[in-house]
């Protein structure tokens, strides 16, 4: 390990400001809940409406662009390299290019630059498929690197590492939940933001099968009165972890309720207040209330959908609950009570792996073709605008300043209207 910088008072002080609007810091943004206060958000744009400017990338990604100040960074992959890039919001023009290493590849539909990379203002961190895990500051700076395979064993999943990090208190929070493809124990591990040393790694027993141990979620933070707590979902079970210790306080089962061996998580869960929605792999969806100690799976369970979905994570405000199928049927719920307000609404044809964001009383869900789907959602479901623009596309959506960011395989689109 390369150590570069260390954290100076300045950056240290950046962990208790909120992000402001202009920011979106991680993969689904400010909350980490698919959610944002925006308004005056464009509903119709095509390649050759509404476009503020367009640019070119050299492959598909699952990442999402995140966004801090003027400055846009993405994961990017190509041919066999990985690389991290800044642009300038205003204008679409690349700041600066830094490589993340090579062993880039193709496992189905992603590849190794799946990960969303996570800022707090100051600096960059940015993790790949492969296990490379790289600090920059604003200017492209490499302030630390790490190598996780090398540390602790090859990532063992089916379908390659897609995970996002979870950055809290200093600490930059990994999971690796894997077993299709390799013996190794699942763990959960803390990076120090600064310089890069592990905090603490804890492994993440679990009693799943053949595919069923490999999970492509991102970590969630649930702030508690206790103390913060990660939230880690997959093989099986929902876990909350001791976010200065890593120590497992709570674990809830049911994730998959017939013990079948296919059953690899990829949606994330979602945490509001002090409630945990957790997705499997579509059914079922089950909700948790905060609190508990040891086996929460009867004590603490609020309520289980029936159905939820497989590859969109959902979105929710506290009061409803957003749920997008893989086929591109919307639903919504109360949040409290799971009770359906209306579903299966069709969304424009096609396969859903994009998340859903929730922002200016509208809910945006784009398709792998990349047509988006512009939804009134209060009170009832009224679509506004179908959006199409060329690429396949994978990633989510961020909103900054009353514009959209989206990627697809060809391009980094800024939408926004005049």
């Amino acid at each position: 390990m390369r150590a570069g910088r260390t954290a100076t008072l300045s950056f240290v002080a950046l962990w208790a400001l909120p992000a402001s609007a202009q920011n979106w810091p991680q993969w689904r943004g400010p909350d980490a809940d698919g959610t944002s206060s925006q308004t005056g958000l464009p509903v119709e744009w095509s390649e050759s409406r509404n476009i503020v400017w367009k640019l070119s990338l050299p492959a598909v990604s699952g990442a999402t662009p995140i966004i801090w100040g003027d400055v846009v960074f993405l994961n990017v992959g190509a041919g066999r390299d990985l690389s991290l890039w800044a642009i300038d919001k205003g204008d679409g023009r690349p700041l600066w290019v830094r490589p993340l290493g090579g062993g880039n590849r193709v496992t189905r539909k992603q590849n190794m630059s799946s990960p969303s990379p996570v800022t707090d203002g100051s600096s960059v961190w940015v993790l790949t498929g492969t296990g490379v895990v790289k600090a920059f500051d604003f200017e492209g700076r490499l302030l630390w690197t790490r190598a996780i395979e090398d540390d602790f064993g090859r990532f063992g999943l089916n379908w390659g590492y897609a995970s996002s990090p979870l950055l809290h208190d200093g600490r930059l929070v990994v999971q690796v939940l894997h077993g299709m493809e390799t013996d190794d124990p699942s763990y959960v591990m803390a990076l120090d933001a600064g310089s890069g040393e592990t905090l603490w790694r804890v492994e993440r027993p679990t009693d799943a099968k053949m595919e069923s141990p490999d999970s492509y979620t991102t970590p969630a933070l649930l702030e508690t009165e206790e103390g913060a707590q990660i939230v880690i979902s997959g093989a099986n079970y929902v876990t909350g972890h001791d976010a200065a210790t890593g120590e497992e306080l709570w674990r809830g089962g049911g994730l998959n309720p017939r013990d079948r061996p296919n059953y690899r998580v990829i949606a994330s869960p979602v945490v509001k207040g002090d409630l945990i929605y957790v997705p499997t792999r579509v059914k079922p969806l089950i909700a948790f209330r905060s609190g508990g100690r040891g086996d929460i799976t009867d004590s603490h369970k609020l309520f289980e959908l029936a159905k939820g979905p497989d590859v969109p994570t959902p979105v929710t405000d506290g009061k409803v609950l957003y749920v997008v199928t893989d086929r591109g049927l919307l639903s919504k719920y109360d949040a409290l009570t799971g009770e359906l307000v209306w579903g299966d609404k069709r969304l424009a044809t096609g396969t859903y792996s994009a998340s859903p964001v929730l922002a200016d009383g509208k809910i945006y869900v784009t398709n792998e073709a990349g047509v988006t789907t512009v939804v009134r959602v209060d009170p009832d479901f009224e679509v506004l605008a179908e959006n199409s623009l060329e690429g396949y596309t994978l990633s989510s959506f961020a909103i900054s300043e009353g514009r959209l960011f989206l990627r697809n395989d060809k391009a980094l689109y800024c939408i926004g209207e005049g």
